[in-house]
C-alpha cells in the first residue's frame, strides 16, 4: 500500500482547494495492477466541486476498468479522513467489501480498513433486482 499512499500523496499536491485550503488526494489499484489518482476540485459554488476519490474513479473508469482492488486516501489532517458518503457508495460500485482501504495523514498517522467496514449494508445491483 505504500506506493498507494506515495500515489496519492503526489496527486494532493494539484488539489484545487483555494476555498477551505484542504488538499485530499487518492489513489486506487485495479485488480489488473493499473493505479488511478485523483485529488479534491473546489468550486466557489461549494456543492459543485468533486472529490479525491471520485476523481480516481473517474479516471479509472475513463481508462475502461472497473474493478478496484486497494484505495488509499490522504490527506493533512490531525486524523485519517475517510471518505464522504457519497464516495463510500461509488467505491463500492467497483470494490467488493473486503477491499483493503489505507487512510493516512501526510504526518504519517494510518488507518486500515475495508470498502465494507466503511459502508455497511451498501445499496448494491442485488437491490436493483425486480421479482
Amino acid at each position: 500500500m505504500d506506493d498507494l499512499i506515495d500515489a496519492a500523496a503526489r496527486v494532493r499536491e494539484n488539489a484545487h482547494a483555494p476555498y477551505s485550503g484542504f488538499r485530499v488526494g487518492a489513489a486506487i489499484r485495479t485488480a489488473g495492477g493499473q493505479v488511478f489518482t485523483g485529488c479534491n476540485v473546489e468550486n466557489v459554488a461549494y456543492p459543485e466541486g468533486s472529490c479525491a476519490e471520485a476523481g480516481a474513479i473517474a479516471a479509472m473508469v475513463a481508462a475502461g476498468a472497473r474493478d478496484i482492488a486497494a484505495v488509499a486516501v490522504i490527506a493533512d489532517s490531525p486524523e485519517p479522513v475517510p471518505p464522504c458518503g457519497g464516495c463510500r457508495q461509488k467505491l463500492a460500485e467497483f470494490a467488493g467489501a473486503d477491499v483493503p482501504v489505507t487512510l493516512a495523514t501526510t504526518r504519517g498517522a494510518r488507518r486500515e480498513t475495508s470498502v465494507g467496514a466503511l459502508l455497511p449494508g451498501a445499496f448494491g445491483a442485488g437491490h436493483m433486482d425486480r421479482e
